[in-house]
């Protein structure tokens, strides 16, 4: 909620025993969180039961050691999946695009588990600001940069045709459904990104200056290029209709349609 970082994993089956041994990985990789928000699934329930149960089970010095080590689950009222919208709202996208690319056919457990992480490194890459501190060329603030505290590394896209899909070579088949998702996602998750209010008021036109991210699905994924407003190209109604953007160096021309704006976040250094 702090972040907007996602953590997918691949589950077995949906009871509590698959859900438990989730919870323990996620641990393990991003350490114990205090609080848990969830729908009321019964695997969820059935495990909050479960470790409340074990815990009331242990000897009363290890529970006084323990007590600050508890994770407290918060589930939503019965039927009410909107109390959800902040985590709901990137499942359906993510959920949404999965579908259009796999569709009906059958994939091997470690090509969609690679393709899951793959997944996951795109969402992360995702800007969320900008830093305000370097004025010529904005620094983006990512999820990846606020929980490992280090800039994104992530490696050289390998481009295959689609021929390839049904190779025997499941690391390309991997790649292949990871582009294929990036295309998808892109294309669904756009209206998301930008705050619309289409036929209802008008919306502040972008101005020279602004710091923009250009939403391109034919660049290669996880690639989010942001960049300063440097001109601005207005219809006879007066509207922007397109942009200069400069990005490192270079100037592109964009339609606002494809434009994101992002907001400054203020650098440590500049606090103190």
């Amino acid at each position: 909620m702090t972040t907007s970082c996602v953590h997918l994993d691949l589950l077995e089956s949906i009871d509590t025993d698959a859900f438990l041994m989730s919870l323990r990985r996620f641990i393990a990789r991003r350490g114990k969180p205090f609080e848990i928000l969830a729908d009321r699934g019964t695997n969820f329930r059935g495990g909050a039961a479960e470790l409340q149960a074990s815990f009331a089970a242990l000897e009363v010095p290890l529970q006084e050691q323990l007590a600050r080590q508890q994770i407290k689950f918060r589930f939503n009222p019965p039927g009410s999946p909107h109390f959800g919208g902040t985590w709901e709202r990137e499942i359906k996208s993510i959920k949404s695009a999965l579908q259009v690319i796999l569709q009906d056919h059958t994939v091997a457990e470690p090509v969609l588990q690679t393709v899951l992480i793959e997944v996951e490194g795109i969402l992360n890459a995702k800007p969320l600001g900008y830093l305000s501190s370097d004025a010529a060329d904005p620094d983006p603030v990512t999820p990846n940069l606020l929980l490992m505290g280090r800039r994104d590394a992530s490696l050289p896209q390998a481009v295959y045709a689609s021929s390839d899909l049904l190779s025997r070579r499941r690391w390309r088949h991997s790649q292949i459904l990871a582009d294929h998702f990036w295309s998808n996602f892109i294309r669904r998750h756009l209206p998301d990104l930008q705050k619309r209010s289409k036929w209802h008021k008008d919306t502040d036109n972008l101005v020279a200056g602004q710091v923009v991210m250009v939403v391109d699905s034919q660049l290669p994924r996880a690639q989010w290029p942001i960049g300063r407003v440097v001109k601005t190209c207005s219809g006879s109604d007066g509207r922007v209709r397109a942009a200069e953007v400069k990005i490192k160096g270079q100037t592109y021309l964009r339609p606002v349609v494809r434009l994101v704006r992002l907001s400054a976040w203020e650098d440590e250094d500049d606090a103190n």
